[in-house]
């Protein structure tokens, strides 16, 4: 007996890949990718919201990012002050909560201050939530969170930190994790993103281009994940069982 294919995901992460190749393919510069991955970003949200998605993930900026051409890095920092800025009446208007995930510390103090003001703004947004990760690395934020849980339990031994105590102290402990993980771009890895809470997401890796996830890219990925089985380490038997027992 199957399992019940499992209801449209309630949060759905997205590794932004391909803005750069996008932008080469068309003799462009990198940065035109990158705006035109913004623009695609904005439609994106507005199509998940539409089908219900509670909680959207966007990896938009990673500590290693900090690597790139200079001028490259600046581009990203002033695209996404201008998005902070230009976007936020629409985020209000649309019941968005906006929340920035990551160390911003490393940001200017313009860019920190237009960070703190959207998510003051949209805090009481909600139709639909969206995290954007910008400075964000998981195995950073998993050295925070142990390093905020010793600091919370001086004296603690090892032995009284646990999976369950900790997740409190995760930059999304708030929130729940994800059940649906897209990449576009056509690499399979997670990069280093939501290492801890993607432990049993589905993952779907699709060669379009960022700029290029449309919605009937997106619906495309919801078809997919409504044909997977979720057991977290269950037998489809145990799965089946529980589902029916709750109907």
């Amino acid at each position: 007996m199957s399992a019940t294919p499992p209801p449209a995901p309630r949060h759905i992460a997205f590794i932004m890949d391909g803005n750069g190749r996008w932008a080469k393919k068309r003799l462009l510069p990198r940065v035109a990718g990158h705006a035109s991955g913004a623009l695609q970003t904005r439609k994106l949200v507005k199509a998940c919201a539409q089908r219900g998605i509670a909680y959207v993930t966007l990896y938009a900026f990673s500590t290693e990012n900090w690597a790139r051409p200079a001028d490259e890095v600046s581009a990203l920092m002033a695209l996404f002050l201008k998005y902070l800025r230009n976007e936020l009446p629409a985020l209000i208007d649309n019941g968005v909560r906006l929340r920035v995930i990551g160390n911003t510390s490393a940001f200017s103090p313009v860019l920190q201050e237009a960070i703190a003001h959207a998510e003051s703004q949209t805090a009481h947004g909600q139709r639909i939530q969206v995290n954007v990760c910008a400075n964000y690395g998981g195995r950073d934020e998993l050295i925070q969170a142990m390093q905020a849980w010793m600091a919370d339990h001086p004296g603690a031994p090892a032995q009284a930190l646990d999976a369950q105590s900790l997740s409190p102290y995760l930059w999304t402990g708030d929130i729940p994790e994800p059940d649906l993980l897209v990449r576009t771009g056509g690499e399979c890895r997670l990069s280093n993103f939501l290492l801890w809470q993607s432990a049993y997401t589905e993952l779907y890796f699709t060669p379009t281009l960022w700029p290029d996830f449309n919605d009937a890219a997106l619906d495309e990925a919801l078809a997919w994940y409504a044909q997977r089985e979720r057991r977290f380490g269950k037998t489809s038997e145990q799965v089946a069982m529980a589902t029916s027992s709750v109907k």
